[in-house]
């Protein structure tokens, strides 16, 4: 987070609270990043709307460019305009949508989500983050070298944040109940599951020197603990990891963050391993 030096905030002109604007500001003034103001539009001119915003940030002493642009969708605008622009982080307000609408439609901000090649913060709260609790949310029973890669950035930037708030990080781990049917004994019994889970827990513990305290291992499906897990902690910004699941198992598994993304009541960042921001740059590079 630290090393960012420039950060996209698309901003909604029909939203006056300018959630996303206000969290960008906070981050640019401790990480000291230029700031690109985006409105997605292919129709309205927002120029007067875009300048007054910059201008209010210039005179704190901010480093501000604006833009209007768009490329075919919101997701792809965004995504074309962090390339060329060479943002570092996306910051975006989310606005949950119509049950109906998302069964049938995939939204605008599960396809950010999946395709951005940086970071993405959606903001959904006005919340002040400091002091306050940062969860990082990883799956340590899976262990190939790109969930690694991904465990890694997502506690990292866990810490990041949590030093920069002045906050504290807490480290969430789901693991599966019991499953009859499953070919290895161990994932039979739950004491048996769980034992497993916390001796991986340990390593992953000592590797990222993460408090007893700290750690929260628990039974059950990762979508509904980490909502509750967040809610019952009270975080202000919950970091969840995706290897941008795509195609038929991206419509038929999901992805964690995209099913969680309306439920938590805090901030919510989406990062990815670094092989698959290099794949995601490619494939943005050919459209």
């Amino acid at each position: 987070m630290q090393a960012i030096r420039s950060i996209l905030v698309v901003m909604e002109p029909g939203h006056p609270e300018n959630l996303a604007l206000n969290r960008a500001r906070l981050l640019a003034g401790v990480t000291q990043s230029h700031l690109h103001l985006l409105v997605c539009d292919k129709k309205n001119d927002h120029a007067a709307f875009l300048e007054g915003a910059a201008a209010g940030l210039r005179q704190e002493g901010f480093n501000v460019t604006t833009q209007q642009a768009w490329f075919d969708s919101v997701h792809q605008t965004i995504i074309t305009v962090q390339q060329e622009e060479g943002c570092g982080l996306v910051v975006k307000q989310h606005f949950p949508d119509n049950p109906l609408k998302k069964a049938l439609i995939t939204p605008d901000d599960w396809k950010l989500l999946r395709y951005s090649p940086s970071p993405v913060l959606m903001v959904k709260t006005d919340r002040p983050w400091t002091g306050g609790i940062i969860l990082a949310a990883v799956d340590v029973g899976n262990k190939d070298g790109e969930h690694r890669t991904l465990h890694a950035g997502i506690v990292s930037n866990g810490s990041e944040i949590a030093r920069l708030a002045k906050g504290a990080l807490h480290v969430l781990s789901a693991h599966p109940s019991p499953m009859l049917s499953a070919a290895d004994p161990t994932f039979q019994v739950a004491e048996s599951i769980r034992a497993s889970y916390l001796a991986k827990c340990r390593d992953f513990q000592r590797e990222c020197d993460i408090p007893d305290e700290c750690l929260h291992v628990e039974e059950g499906p990762a979508d509904v603990l980490i909502p509750h897990m967040a809610h019952k902690l009270g975080a202000v910004v919950t970091i969840i990891g995706t290897v941008a699941r795509t195609g038929i198992s991206g419509a038929l598994l999901g992805n964690t963050a995209e099913v969680v993304l309306d439920s938590l009541e805090s901030d919510v960042l989406v990062v990815k391993p670094d092989d698959i921001l290099d794949r995601l740059e490619e494939v943005v590079a050919q459209r």
